[in-house]
């Protein structure tokens, strides 16, 4: 999946900037938490989000997203652009500015791999939209938890966390188009992403990215 950004993105000069990907059940979320507590007691003001969410719009939109009614591929893409571009003017670049860290649970990644090639809009057209909503703004770093599909489905069922959203409900086939997305995106930018097997274990993984990270404050 080729996916050419028209312009470059822009990594932000100042602040931390992280953003944590991969299939639902892949553990971003315990993940998020460790590398926050981490940088809080290395003193670095920390800022945690989600997407999409992450300010009051974007967790309107979530809720129509994840728990609304059925709709059309584009009129979800267009859904997640908005709420992403309000984070980022709202959220992320003002945290970014003051020098703080920003982690969030989902990024433009996740556009391009669940709308650009699960729902088959294409990856091309998805990052530029993506690329648009946000000026540009790239992270630092991006942590791919990779997990197989029929894995990452046994992890949500034994959480136990209710009913399944509306990508959660998605086939098989729908699932293995997102993997299949991340990875090809991973390969493309290696220098921006960290790949895990996210089959490891929480601490060992928390230490690899922490290693990570460490060398970006360096």
């Amino acid at each position: 999946m080729h996916t050419p950004f028209a312009p470059v993105p822009v990594v932000p000069a100042s602040g931390l900037f992280v953003a944590f990907e991969g299939g639902d059940g892949s553990g971003k979320t315990t993940q998020v938490r460790a590398l926050a507590q981490r940088l809080e007691e290395a003193g670095r003001e920390v800022v945690t989000s989600r997407e999409p969410g992450g300010t009051p719009l974007g967790e309107s939109i979530r809720n129509l997203l994840l728990h609304g009614d059925d709709m059309g591929a584009r009129a979800e893409a267009l859904l997640y652009a908005a709420s992403r571009a309000q984070h980022v003017d709202e959220l992320i670049r003002p945290a970014l500015e003051r020098g703080a860290a920003v982690i969030t649970d989902r990024y433009w990644d996740s556009s391009i791999a669940y709308q650009g090639a699960a729902r088959q809009l294409g990856g091309d057209e998805v990052a530029v939209l993506s690329h648009w909503a946000t000026a540009g703004l790239a992270p630092h770093l991006t942590v791919l938890l990779d997990l197989p599909v029929e894995e990452a489905a046994a992890r949500r069922r034994n959480e136990g966390r209710g009913a399944e959203d509306r990508l959660e409900r998605e086939t098989a086939q729908f699932h293995e188009r997102v993997r299949a997305g991340y990875l090809a995106l991973a390969a493309q930018a290696p220098q921006r992403y960290l790949v895990l097997d996210a089959r490891a274990g929480v601490a060992e993984l928390e230490q690899q990215i922490w290693a990570r990270v460490q060398q970006l404050l360096a």
